[in-house]
């Protein structure tokens, strides 16, 4: 096996991590089985922290906070048909077709009891998770759930959609701290489930993790109630990739149009990165920076107090 200067530092990275205590984590994503996510278990493990990955079946980019079923008996090709049949089952070979709608990984060296999958959107894995297996194993909720890292950002408005960044709001919703992580293109393998560059974004994101714990008390959550992270990784990320407080712009990258033709659908281009300005594209310009950007994230739709007393004037002839 050659190590490379790359998988050199990664290493030492991960070997320099010791958490200031281990946490109970749930894992989740919108990308089924991939090399991202079993590089931040292993990384996650490593530590010290006890995890449970729940993913959906199959691929669900762009599903955002939906809550949706595809099958509850077995899996069967549904509304992911088309991944269903090209795989014979879950995304590279978490489990075949006609298993159970959720349930454990059967795929050879993920059934040792922390990997499950749900035939359906990114948030009924969540659910999953924090319903059943989190209960199960720990007797009641995980300390953080972590979501991602996605294959590609998720910045600016794009991220009501996203099925990363759903699944950190639905537990954030919950009470529980939660970080959606997303990562750059690089980072995909279907093939060895090993690509370096995931090894790298996880251990990036323990050392973020870290940096959490080291500023709060193992009996206190570790983050405040409202408030979720979205963090989002650089393409060609480094062990030494600096980090930068961020916000969520408004730049648009992805211009999503309705195709009013057959075949009817969704039509995507992309914008003109040049184009943003400051003020919209601040957490986009951070990762363009290749530096990655934490921004804190609203939970919910609940209005700024300085928004709530200008509709409660607006209106005040309708509310006695």
């Amino acid at each position: 096996m050659t190590i490379t200067l790359r998988g050199v530092l990664t290493l030492a990275l991960l070997a320099c991590s010791s958490p200031a205590f281990a946490l109970n984590i749930v894992l989740s994503n919108d990308d089924g089985l991939t090399s991202n996510v079993a590089a931040l278990y292993s990384a996650l493990k490593a530590a010290g922290h006890d995890v449970i990955v729940s993913v959906p079946c199959t691929a669900q980019s762009g599903r955002g906070a939906a809550i949706v079923m595809y099958s509850t008996t077995v899996i069967v090709p549904d509304n992911d048909k088309t991944q269903i049949e090209a795989e014979g089952g879950c995304h590279n070979g978490a489990a075949p077709t006609g298993a159970p709608a959720v349930g454990p990984f059967m795929k050879t060296g993920y059934a040792n009891g922390d990997f499950f999958y749900v035939h359906g959107t990114p948030v009924m894995a969540t659910l999953y998770a924090l319903d059943v297996l989190a209960p199960a194993r720990w007797g009641g909720n995980p300390d953080l759930v972590l979501s991602g890292p996605n294959e590609g950002q998720n910045l600016g408005l794009i991220l009501s959609s996203s099925g990363t960044v759903g699944n950190a709001q639905m537990a954030a919703a919950r009470g529980l701290p939660a970080i959606a992580l997303s990562a750059g293109p690089d980072t995909v393998d279907n093939v060895t489930l090993a690509d370096p560059d995931s090894a790298i974004v996880a251990g990036l994101a323990l050392k973020l993790l870290e940096k959490l714990e080291a500023k709060v008390d193992p009996d206190e959550p570790l983050l405040p109630p409202g408030l979720a992270l979205n963090v989002n990784f650089p393409t060609g990320s480094t062990p030494n990739t600096e980090f930068a407080f961020s916000r969520i712009g408004t730049f648009q990258l992805y211009q999503l149009r309705f195709k009013g033709t057959a075949p009817y659908g969704l039509s995507i281009s992309i914008n003109d990165r040049s184009t943003a300005t400051p003020e919209q594209a601040e957490d986009e310009a951070i990762v363009n920076a290749t530096k990655v950007s934490v921004s804190a994230m609203q939970v919910g739709f609940e209005a700024s107090s300085k928004v709530q007393r200008w509709l409660e004037k607006q209106l005040r002839v309708l509310f006695p």
